[in-house]
């Protein structure tokens, strides 16, 4: 099919957001001491905008759910030895980031690591412009936090993994969607 003189080729009108659309592999990343690990992201348009959330990002073609989950971890945090298990959580989430419009799937992994200390030179352009810093949670700080966290609700799905263990199959999240242009 070629595209209509008025759209690129994503399918968008021109001076519109482009919207991306992917898979992505997450991963609830938990120390010895059960807790989590958290990036601190801001809008680059705008650094007041932040929220928290999970090391993860999308899969490239050819790439397994579980590879591309370990390659984030180790892009993102430096740490290089996790112990990958099961599918914990699945979603699919909508919003607007860095002037385009992100539709992506998401599959939550359980991982555990001994590694304790952070490194940020692995980061992409794109992560060294829009991520402030990384940080260990307690499953208590998380369910005192008033910041924004993603999945909105991580501090109540951590404290239910830490009590219960891993779901027998991955639980289906709440869809999360923020309108466009929000």
């Amino acid at each position: 099919m070629t595209a209509e003189p008025d759209e690129d080729r994503t399918g968008t009108a021109p001076g519109a957001m482009r919207i991306e659309r992917r898979r992505a592999a997450r991963v609830v990343l938990l120390d010895a001491d059960d807790r989590i690990l958290l990036l601190h992201g801001f809008e680059p348009a705008d650094p007041a905008r932040t929220w928290w959330f999970t090391p993860g990002g999308g899969v490239e073609p050819g790439e397994s759910l579980a590879a591309a989950a370990l390659r984030e971890v180790a892009e993102e945090t430096g740490i290089t030895t996790v112990r990958l298990g099961p599918v914990l959580w699945q979603r699919s989430c909508a919003f607007d980031f860095d002037g385009r419009r992100w539709e992506q799937d998401e599959w939550y992994h359980l991982g555990r690591t001994e590694a304790t200390a952070v490194d940020m030179a692995g980061h992409t352009e794109l992560e060294r412009r829009s991520v402030r810093a990384l940080r260990w949670w307690t499953c208590e700080e998380l369910l005192a936090a008033r910041e924004t966290v993603y999945p909105t609700r991580l501090a109540e799905l951590l404290r239910r993994l830490l009590d219960e263990g891993p779901p027998r199959s991955p639980l289906l999240l709440e869809p999360e969607r923020e309108p466009e242009g929000g």
